[in-house]
């Protein structure tokens, strides 16, 4: 048996108080994440299997490396891709979509004007977020005799992540949601059973590194519309309402913001009002 395998197979030690909170503070310190006592095992999982890859044996040489300058840097990002790793699926919470159609249809004056809308995933993942996206705005403007006059932007920490968004590229699961003629008319079956976005939708859809902590460097400005789902949920209370403010900032007047349902309580905006509808959390900018 190969030593490799021999140390593959030791046990590792439990990761001691100490350590996790080492962790913890860079993880919050470099990414916004917070990991509660609740989340160690699921981080020990995480940090043990990047121990076994690398042939470490222990947590502080682990973070020795993470840490240790530009080519920590790159261990980093392989460690934030599997810490952000996400299921999901396109349509994932349809009545934000539905909500979607009603305001871009609302919206189709613009386009008309000569200006395309412009679209906005934060914290896309794998990108079914961002093609639900370019595929509402595809469809109002078929319904509406137009066609190509948006664009999407779908941002991301993870470099995994959003190399499989751009393949674009999923399994059957992951497009369950999407009605017959839509899948027929915005996706190709591929032999081995999956899905491929067609390339009317990908040629409209960009996929970029993104940090959220980074948001007052972020080039995005005038959005039509910015989906924010699943992603506050990582943060403190105070973080997320600082995202939030930073996004209200990038909405073009009249543009909506969408947030997952219960990712914030009793949270405005000077610049926002408030939608009425009791299945979405979603905001318009005023003027």
């Amino acid at each position: 048996m190969q030593p490799s395998a021999v140390w593959a197979m030791k046990p590792l030690p439990d990761i001691t108080a100490a350590e996790f909170r080492a962790w913890q503070e860079l993880l919050e310190t470099r990414s916004g994440m917070v990991l509660n006592e609740q989340r160690r095992a699921f981080l020990q999982t995480i940090l043990g299997a990047r121990l076994r890859e690398l042939g470490l044996d222990s947590y502080a040489s682990y973070f020795q490396q993470v840490t240790d300058g530009p080519r920590g840097a790159v261990e980093w990002s392989n460690l934030m891709d599997h810490l952000t790793v996400q299921e999901t699926h396109f349509f994932r919470h349809p009545p934000s979509y539905q909500r979607l159609a009603v305001h871009l249809r609302e919206r189709l004056g613009v386009v008309q004007e000569g200006r395309a809308w412009q679209l906005w995933s934060v914290g896309c993942a794998s990108g079914e977020e961002a093609y639900s996206l370019a595929l509402v705005a595809a469809e109002v403007q078929r319904e509406a005799g137009l066609s190509g006059r948006f664009g999407v932007t779908g941002t991301d920490i993870s470099l995994n992540a959003l190399a499989r968004a751009r393949s674009g590229r999923y399994a059957a699961r992951r497009v369950g949601e999407v009605g017959g003629e839509l899948l027929e008319r915005y996706f190709l079956e591929q032999p081995d059973g999956g899905f491929q976005v067609c390339e009317s939708l990908r040629e409209r859809t960009c996929f970029v590194r993104l940090n959220v902590l980074d948001l007052a460097r972020a080039p995005q400005r005038g959005m039509d519309v910015i989906f924010c789902q699943n992603l506050l949920i990582y943060f403190r209370r105070w973080r997320r309402r600082d995202i939030l403010a930073r996004l209200a900032e990038r909405l073009a007047p009249g543009g909506l913001l969408v947030i997952g349902v219960g990712e914030v309580a009793d949270w405005s905006h000077p610049l926002l009002l408030p939608v009425a509808d009791e299945q979405v959390l979603a905001f318009t900018r005023k003027g």
